[in-house]
């Protein structure tokens, strides 16, 4: 079995619209948005950490850049109202 995928939360706070959409164009390839600047999804560590620096190799002085990895124990104690749930960890995908 691959490594363990983790919650993510990624969100930013960026100045320059063209870098913005590019930041939002890839963050869509990997992660589901659930507001205008804050996407969620489930990832494997390292990939969520390269998909971190590949984004903040963007950004220019000022824009801002969060990422939050949650264990089952942080995930299990969150809460949300509205919006796509977040999906469930699956060893396996169904075609």
């Amino acid at each position: 079995m691959s490594a363990t995928e983790h919650a993510v939360v990624i969100s930013y706070d960026i100045s320059h619209n063209r870098t913005r959409r590019k930041v939002a164009d890839r963050l869509e390839e990997v992660l589901c948005r659930v507001q205008k600047s804050v996407f969620e999804g489930r990832l494997k560590r390292k990939n969520a950490d390269n998909l971190f620096d590949e984004i903040a190799a963007m950004l220019d002085t000022g824009d801002n850049l969060r990422m939050y990895v949650l264990t089952k124990a942080g995930l299990e104690n969150s809460r949300s109202r509205g919006g796509a749930p977040l999906p469930e960890e699956t060893d396996f995908w169904l075609l």
